[in-house]
């Protein structure tokens, strides 16, 4: 019995020197300090490499190129994020791979496992597939760009985020809808031509048209503060329809972008006080009551 414990406490005694001699030789310490240098290097390697790469890129898109080929602002912005964004993923995942080179790992058999892992994920995941297929496409082909304001579906609003997977709009009111690329079915683009204002001005039947057609080309050619957003001269298109109590005159305005809201709510404001100051009645509701004779 003695003799066991005995041969116990020895192998103990050993182990403990062997850690002992592996803990406080400055080899062991050496190849730590050579280890921890490497990975050190290589994550300072790879956030050099993004910042530079992003740096590039950024630059590269601010050429103008002169000639047929020319980037519009709004596909720049869409295409600078999602290939900065590629650069990161490819740079930081080469780096987990040359870490765990460092480590000794069989970095072969663990990419070699992923591939069967990821043959087997693929064969129930077509919808992200899908996904991915169509965020290619929808760059590729610019349908729409981050800052466009579009209609996707039944979402309304700015792009904010184009990635490979999903969509994002920010509506009016603030809210953020997420959309699976595979899943837009119909894009409504309003930032790619100029916008059209629409405007029907209801004047009374004693009112003279050609008078007013006359005034309203002076208000609407002298119009400047408020309305850079114009690109041309509003329009009088003409009597638009003729009502029960009310002529309806249209005026059309092509304005920029997006703008066509802006430019009719000013233009709205500021031809109501040009018509009263001209004395030009807008009809409205009246009731006339006749009391009949006793």
């Amino acid at each position: 019995m003695e003799e066991t414990i005995n041969e116990d406490i020895n192998k103990i005694k050993k182990e403990v020197e062997e850690v002992g001699n592996i803990l406080f030789s400055s080899e062991t310490w050496f190849d730590i300090g050579k280890l921890g240098l490497k990975v050190f290097f290589i994550i300072l390697l790879s956030i050099i490499v993004v910042k530079v790469g992003k740096s590039v890129i950024s630059r590269a898109f601010k050429v103008k190129l002169k000639g047929a080929l020319r980037h519009t602002e709004r596909r720049e912005t869409t295409l600078v994020k999602l290939l900065q964004n590629t650069l990161s993923y490819v740079v930081y995942f080469a780096a987990i791979l040359a870490i765990l080179s460092a480590f000794t790992i069989n970095v072969a058999g663990i990419l070699a496992g992923a591939g069967v892992l990821g043959l087997a994920v693929g064969f129930g995941a077509q919808s992200l597939v899908k996904d991915i297929i169509s965020g290619f496409f929808i760059i590729f082909e610019d349908q729409f760009s981050v800052g466009d304001y579009v209609q996707i579906n039944a979402a309304v609003g700015t792009v904010e985020e184009i990635g490979l997977r999903t969509t994002k709009v920010s509506a009016y009111g603030g809210e953020i809808h997420i959309i699976p690329n595979g899943n837009i079915s119909e894009v409504v683009n309003y930032s790619v031509n100029n916008s059209l204002a629409i405007l029907d001005i209801r004047l009374a039947y004693e009112t003279d048209i050609l008078k007013t057609e006359k005034l309203l080309e002076t208000f609407l050619a002298g119009l400047s503060e408020g309305y850079e957003a114009l690109i041309s001269q509003p329009t009088i298109v003409g009597i638009q329809d003729l009502g029960t109590s009310e002529i309806v005159m249209r005026i059309t305005a092509e304005t920029q972008p997006v703008m066509q809201y802006a430019i009719a709510r000013n233009l709205r404001r500021d031809l109501k006080i040009f018509l009263d100051m001209n004395d030009i009645e807008i009809p409205y509701p009246k009731m006339v009551m006749y009391q009949p004779k006793k």
